[in-house]
């Protein structure tokens, strides 16, 4: 899918700050970030919703997930992590993907309101890239 967006990260011909790099699924920090470390995992095969998902693929996709929920605390010192994903009703790239959010007491986000912020520049990215892959591997 060259239009895919997360295709194109995948292949290394669109610019991402990676995070994790499995035979399977890569995971990369959002862009607009709900708050800083944001990442979002996907799978390598451009798979537009979670039922689309294949079997086989399932495990590893949620195993993901709970190292990424992990490293967000152990990395970035948050307190906890809220975790989701939307099936084409406010999905905003058609490539499945699941949202890590570094969560603290008293962050401010309430419900499904889902403010976004923005990182001081690329370097900034960086750092909190590279603190994340620290913990996750």
């Amino acid at each position: 899918m060259s239009a895919c967006v997360f295709c194109a990260i995948v292949a290394g011909t669109a610019e991402a700050d990676l995070v994790l790099e499995e035979d399977d699924f890569v995971a990369f920090l959002d862009r607009r970030p709900v708050f800083k470390g944001h990442v979002l995992l996907v799978p390598r095969e451009h798979v537009v919703t979670l039922p689309d998902l294949p079997a086989g693929l399932r495990d590893g996709f949620l195993g993901a997930a709970q190292r990424l929920a992990t490293a967000v605390v152990d990395g970035l010192g948050a307190q906890g992590s809220f975790v989701a994903m939307n099936n084409v009703v406010s999905q905003s790239v058609a490539h499945l993907h699941l949202h890590v959010v570094p969560r603290t007491k008293g962050d401010g986000l309430r419900g499904f309101f889902w403010p976004r912020t923005t990182y001081a520049d690329a370097d900034e990215r960086a750092q909190y890239a590279a603190r994340l892959r620290a913990v996750l591997e």
